[in-house]
């Protein structure tokens, strides 16, 4: 009888143990999936860069309720971000078209670096657009990104977000 009891014992215990171990292994196939489709999108240059916070320097973070976004292709990039912050001289205020970081660029370099700890460090330079001097994109595996614009007559601002697949434009 304590035979019997000692191996139910010790089936029971062998299934609580295997069971986490499988959840472990299903996660980190989840995991690689996705840090396979963020490269697949970086590599195509084919996403969209979707900001969910902003942090302006000289205040506290905002958070962003309305769509925001950078879309990125092989031969556009497109802009649509809000701004607070300081404004040096030389840039309007009352523009309608100086509001935020928002431009529609044809001619730009574009530079993918893979880093060491996994992420992507993607430096976009518009040649075309007036003010706006280059954009920080940091990409991690899981798709969550952060990205800097450096501006000649704005200070510095940051937005935190995530990446998904561009949808191709209606024909």
């Amino acid at each position: 009888m304590k035979t019997l009891i000692k191996i139910i014992l010790a089936w029971a215990l062998a299934i609580v143990m295997v069971a986490p171990a499988n959840a472990q292994d299903k996660k980190a196939i989840k995991k690689a999936k996705k840090a396979a489709e963020v490269k697949e999108l970086i590599d195509a240059q084919n996403y969209v860069f979707k900001a969910t916070y902003m942090y302006p320097n000289g205040g506290g973070q905002r958070y962003l309720t309305t769509d925001y976004d950078v879309t990125v292709s092989r031969d556009t990039v497109e802009s649509f971000l809000p701004y607070f912050g300081v404004v040096y001289a030389g840039a309007g205020y009352n523009s309608s078209s100086d509001n935020g970081v928002k431009f529609t660029s044809t001619k730009f370099n574009y530079t993918a670096d893979l880093q060491k700890n996994g992420s992507y460090r993607i430096i976009i330079k518009p040649n075309d657009v007036t003010g706006t001097t280059q954009m920080f994109l940091d990409i991690f595996p899981n798709g969550n990104a952060n990205l800097s614009v450096i501006s000649l007559n704005r200070e510095r601002i940051r937005y935190d977000g995530y990446i998904k697949e561009r949808r191709k434009p209606k024909a």
